[in-house]
């Protein structure tokens, strides 16, 4: 496991470089503590990389587009959930460019039940 984290780290960096729209909109209602909140994006809880964490409410968020599998994806979120013991909340892209007040208070109260 720890022999692929260099190349997470580089890959979850570059994807920070190179944010999706949805993603960026996102990020822009996140960062610097804007809900009260520490996140980082693009981090690595491995062997996965989410596209966003808030350490202290052990919180990931993800942004789901139409090519994700919800299939695997849940699969994903138990596997994070039993080996860091991280939650997942994920919205749709749709959701988050059309309702990100709506996905934005559903992230509020993940944190405020966290505490």
């Amino acid at each position: 496991m720890k022999t692929h984290r260099p190349r997470m780290r580089r890959r979850a960096r570059a994807q920070r470089r190179n944010p999706t729209q949805t993603e960026g909109r996102l990020w822009r209602r996140l960062r610097a503590k804007k809900l009260g909140a520490k996140f980082r994006r693009q981090h690595v809880l491995a062997p996965y990389i989410v596209d966003f964490y808030c350490p202290s409410a052990s919180l990931a968020v993800e942004v789901d587009g139409p090519w994700h599998d919800p299939t695997l994806d849940a699969r994903r979120d138990e596997e994070i959930a039993r080996r860091h013991g991280v939650s997942t909340l994920r919205f749709t892209v749709l959701n988050v460019e059309h309702h990100i007040d709506d996905v934005l208070a559903s992230i509020r109260v993940a944190i405020a039940s966290a505490s």
